[in-house]
């Protein structure tokens, strides 16, 4: 049966909301919630970036039951993996072992405030591959000394490691990235309902049992132009695709990106307004490929309380009835 999650946006609202939302999309019967790890927003009218880690603690002692999940945080540029592993084996042990740990290449977007350049994607997946390497590592115990070219370790050691080991997601585009990753962690994500990257996966040398996790944006509002309006202001980023995203450094570059994105064009994409049947096709893409979970992003911080309330009633029962 298909498990259906709730996007925490750390770009689009701030961390008291995000930690508010956790709780009530928890009672409203979400089975997994994933939190974006950003420095910036896409666009300036989002507003938000805090610091998704301070959140997720905050949301492992608000919930009780729901799982928890990075959609995707970078182990390269920000953050050296021995730090990630140490953050997310802490999560584990706040949240009761509720917590995996989803790893990607990164965005120029969050990494350019290093100022130390941004890599190109083959570099990008070497440094990817070395750090989930070390990472695994750590998690398996003991003292760890690594000689990589990205990230040396001298005697990295995490003192406090949960009884569950963090499960690993990596972020896979095409047979190049499912061949270098497939074999190194534990589950696929991806953004694109892509059948191809789920029959790839074992071939690739991936588990069988392992999760396929997708996500996909809705704006529901009570009206259609409401959430068309909110939509277009808020993610029409979007319509550039993640090849191109994952380069433009600044939400002004993404202003410019996307000065001719259109309303209508936004809402080809992502469905908008009350109509849970759009919502469901859309959503339904990714099972049908093959996904075992799909975590859904409502655009926007306005509203929130009352989509999450509509997800209760209306959209969550129809989508496990689907």
């Amino acid at each position: 049966m298909t498990r259906y999650g709730y996007t925490l946006m750390t770009e689009q609202s701030g961390p008291r909301e995000l930690v508010g939302y956790a709780a009530r999309a928890e009672q409203a019967g979400f089975d997994f919630e994933v939190i974006s790890d950003h420095t910036f927003p896409w666009l300036e009218s989002q507003g938000h970036a805090s610091y998704a880690w301070s959140v997720l603690g905050a949301v492992a002692q608000v919930t009780g039951q729901v799982e928890l999940m990075t959609y995707v945080t970078c182990p390269t540029m920000r953050y050296h993996p021995v730090v990630i592993a140490q953050k997310a084996a802490t999560v584990q042990l706040l949240s009761g072992d509720r917590f995996t740990l989803g790893l990607g290449a990164g965005e120029n977007l969050n990494e350019h405030v290093l100022g130390t350049g941004w890599p190109d994607v083959r570099e990008r997946h070497d440094m990817l591959a070395e750090a989930a390497t070390l990472i695994g590592r750590l998690f398996d115990g003991g003292l760890v000394d690594a000689d990589g070219p990205h990230f040396p370790a001298t005697s990295a050691r995490l003192w406090d490691l949960p009884d569950r080991r963090v499960p690993i997601g990596v972020a896979v585009s095409g047979k190049e990235s499912l061949e270098r990753f497939a074999p190194l962690v534990d589950h696929l994500i991806a953004v694109e309902p892509d059948a191809d990257l789920v029959a790839g996966w074992e071939p690739a040398g991936g588990r069988a049992e392992a999760r396929r996790i997708g996500q996909v944006p809705i704006c529901w509002a009570p009206d259609r132009d409401t959430a068309v309006r909110r939509a277009h202001d808020q993610f029409r980023w979007f319509a550039g695709g993640w090849r191109v995203n994952a380069d433009l450094p600044t939400p002004a570059a993404f202003a410019a990106a996307t000065e001719f994105v259109k309303p209508d064009d936004v809402a080809d994409s992502i469905p908008c307004g009350p109509d849970v049947d759009a919502i469901v096709e859309a959503v339904q893409a990714f099972p049908q490929a093959g996904f075992t979970d799909v975590a859904v992003v409502q655009v926007g911080d306005e509203g929130q309380t009352e989509f999450l309330d509509f997800a209760e009633k209306e959209l969550l029962p129809a989508l496990r009835a689907a």
